[in-house]
């Protein structure tokens, strides 16, 4: 059992909705628009505004006139005419227009929620409706409909890496040329736990306060506090128990700036808690994009050129981290393959849809579903088998450090090795017999295959930095403040087994404190699979200083010089001898607390890798498909605790498989209204939807931080999007169809056979 554990199973935990007692608190109700676009002609507020219990209704005009500020991207790419990225104005509120449905246009503040859900039907909003386009593609079409009036082309950005003339000449002259439209759909984060805030403001200390689920306070912070025109110091974000976010929570909202500065106007501590049709169409999308891929290979099957387009989907504004997932991990269409030249174009497109921002893997799941569905398209072309086209082209072993040429210079790795285990562990020759007996039983059987690389901890060569301060009481007690959030990865127990290996203290006295920036004042954050490379080495990095600092101590206990000193296993020892004391008899003679912080970045970025391998069977009758086995092999690089990885790659297979069997957010493309808006029309996997998953690992510890951790959050989702659809590709090809769009939905495979076989009884 994980250490927090106990407190989650028996209901001690602490969420949002049990930080505060509904009567200390106004209740918050957000107004928002039922149209996907159009001018705003009219907000009447008068009415709610009388109506029992209300406190204050506020609009986008009353913000602005506040001198609140727009909210703005965190990172920028070119924009579409060689000039700078085109930002739209995104105020918290909408004043004169609205661009999807569920842009907020107003917040209610009442004495509770009842009285605040009846103001709220109350506020009066005309809206001159315009047309629509919720397709990135149809949005970049000359005719669409503009989601912003100053940008005719509904483009925001142009981002393009490699050599386009090079790659050109190579697909010219290629053996073997391989071309496919790919879709990748829009999904939800969908935690069980939907976004909410607890606002206050502090007029002795002029400081606001803003409590939520995050799993990165200090990047909402950062993302809010401008908005209020104030340094982040003088905005607190405190998080407690998050139940769940994937990346959906790693950002500031329009809801939060809002409720602050209505906390400050009203007096009064303001609690919001969205339902979940509200967390339907405002929390961040995610995916959401069609790319156009070419591969050209020679003769023997080898990887000569990868082009590919990308439109991607950033909804109607920029959040803090809308336009970081399209482009930031494209240096994964490399792969693991050694393919000399890549050229990539992504183009940032607007459209009349909630904002997308990154979800588990950000821009991995997608780059590495590209690459892998061409191998396999590529394998079916030249009838090669699919796990041989992929050992042909991998980057063998002592090739390493290997660069890409493509962004991303790989540290370490084993990739054949990882091959072959996967291979194995999945019984990859006895399938066809497998193949056989479902087909017996009158099922289609396919096996699928990926080899994902992720770049972890961020799309950079240097690492973001990571806070972490320890401190040591001589009873033996450990709080540990950290920078990073834990929104379910068991960050408690991992923290706490670091400084129990490396000092010899037992767990059981060891506090972590976290999630709030006044205790906590640096920081960056839980994403990106970085939080035990960077979080973890900072620990060890304050450990690592606490026991040099106290080596004079132990000689003189010792009776020897500093410079024969030795820690290993939680004790001061002399070189060559067994004469020893341990850290916390060591500790207990003190007398006084020690402590040590840093706020530091490792060398350099990591790349965990792996294998996946699945099987999927599917009743041709209904198009109904069953995951039925799936087997794993990653190098996440040292483990330090593998039950934890386990359980990460795991929960990432079922996102993974959810995406490509059952999920997509679906929009109507004459209205805009988002149809899959409930549970009841948006499908997320079950415990029966998921077969055993057998894990096996291949580590090659990196060098690039002290404990030669890889990365394991997001491992899982980065590989079983591209495996599942190859498994469900594989059992479909004996019947004639050559590709088949996520997500495989039984709809989508029925029609689908069924077209081949009119096809078929045509001919």
């Amino acid at each position: 059992m994980r250490f927090e554990d106990d407190a989650l199973i028996t209901g001690r935990g602490r969420y949002l909705n049990d930080l505060i007692l509904k009567e200390e608190a106004a209740a918050a109700v957000f107004v928002r628009s039922q149209s996907a676009a159009g001018q705003i002609v009219l907000i009447d507020t008068r009415t709610a505004a009388e109506m029992p219990g209300v406190i204050a209704v506020v609009t986008g005009a009353d913000l602005k006139a506040a001198g609140l500020a727009p909210i703005e991207p965190r990172s920028r790419h070119p924009g579409p005419d060689g000039g700078e990225m085109r930002v739209p104005v995104f105020y918290p509120l909408a004043i004169d227009a609205v661009r999807y449905v569920g842009d907020p246009i107003a917040l209610v503040v009442a004495e509770t929620k009842s009285a605040a859900l009846a103001a709220a039907e109350m506020v009066i909003i005309e809206i001159e409706e315009r047309p629509v386009v919720v397709d990135p593609l149809d949005a970049a079409s000359l005719d669409a409909p503009r989601v912003w009036d100053e940008f005719p082309d509904n483009c925001c950005f142009i981002y393009e890496k490699g050599d386009s003339a090079a790659v050109k000449g190579s697909i010219a002259s290629a053996h073997t040329v391989v071309r496919q439209r790919l879709r990748i759909s829009r999904v939800v984060a969908a935690p069980i736990e939907t976004r909410g805030a607890i606002a206050s403001y502090d007029p002795v200390a002029d400081r606001y306060r803003l409590e939520l689920g995050t799993q990165a306070p200090h990047r909402v912070s950062g993302d809010v506090a401008p908005v209020l025109g104030v340094s982040p110091d003088r905005l607190q974000v405190v998080a407690r128990d998050c139940g769940g976010s994937f990346g959906m929570k790693n950002a500031g909202y329009p809801e939060y700036p809002v409720l602050l500065w209505a906390s400050k106007k009203t007096g009064r501590i303001l609690h919001w808690t969205s339902d979940r049709l509200e967390s339907f169409q405002a929390d961040a999308h995610a995916r959401d994009m069609w790319a156009d891929a070419t591969l050209a290979l020679d003769a023997d099957g080898v990887f000569l050129a990868l082009d590919v387009h990308v439109r991607a989907n950033l909804g109607a504004y920029l959040g803090p981290a809308t336009v970081h997932p399209p482009v930031a991990n494209l240096g994964g269409l490399s792969g693991v393959y050694r393919t000399p030249r890549i050229y990539a174009r992504v183009d940032g497109v607007f459209t009349n849809t909630q904002p997308t921002a990154p979800y588990r893997g950000a821009g991995r799941p997608e780059a590495t579903y590209i690459v892998e569905r061409m191998i396999d398209l590529a394998a079916d072309q030249i009838g090669l088998d699919r796990a041989e086209l992929r050992r042909r082209n991998l980057v063998p072993k002592e090739a390493m450090p290997y660069s890409s040429g493509f962004l991303f210079t790989y540290d370490c790795g084993d990739f054949p090795g990882v091959l072959d285990k996967a291979l194995k562990l999945a019984d990859w020759t006895g399938f066809e017999g497998r193949r056989a007996e479902a087909r017996a039983r009158g099922k289609l059987r396919g096996i699928g295959i990926a080899n994902p690389i992720e770049i972890a901890g961020g799309p950079m060569a240097k690492p973001n930095p990571e806070f972490a301060r320890l401190e040591i009481s001589p009873e033996g007690k450990v709080r540990i403040h950290v920078g990073s959030m834990d929104s379910g990865q068991g960050h408690g127990t991992v923290f706490r087994q670091i400084i129990a290996d490396r000092l010899g203290l037992g767990t059981e006295n060891m506090e972590i404190v976290a999630g709030d920036t006044l205790q906590v004042p640096r920081g960056t954050g839980t994403f990106g699979s970085r939080t035990l490379a960077a979080a973890g080495g900072a620990i060890w990095a304050a450990a690592e200083t606490i026991i040099e600092r106290l080596k004079d101590q132990a000689a003189d206990q010792l009776e020897a010089h500093r410079s024969d000193i030795l820690f290993e296993h939680g004790q001061y020892r002399i070189a060559g001898t067994d004469r020893a004391i341990s850290f916390a008899e060591l500790m207990a003679g003190q007398g006084t607390p020690v402590s040590a912080e840093n706020f530091i970045s490792n060398e350099g970025a990591t790349f965990p890798n792996g294998c996946h391998i699945c099987e999927v069977e599917i009743d041709p009758e209904t198009g109904q498909s069953k995951l039925v086995a799936y087997s794993v092999v990653d190098d996440v690089g040292q483990m330090v605790n593998p039950l934890l990885v386990k359980g990460q790659i795991t929960g990432g297979v079922a996102q993974g498989m959810g995406q490509a069997l059952m999920e997509k957010a679906v929009y109507d493309p004459n209205s805009g209204q988002l149809l899959s808006a409930t549970f009841m029309d948006y499908a997320i996997p079950r415990a029966q939807d998921m077969p055993g998953v057998e894990i096996a690992e291949h580590s090659v510890p990196t060098r690039k931080n002290p404990l030669g951790v890889k990365g394991a959050g997001e491992a899982g989702t980065v590989g079983s999007l591209s495996a599942v659809m190859s498994a469900v590709s594989d059992a479909l090809r004996p019947c004639g169809v050559r590709h088949l769009d996520m997500p495989a939905t039984p709809d989508r495979i029925w029609r689908c056979l069924q077209v081949r076989r009119r096809e078929e009884s045509g001919r």
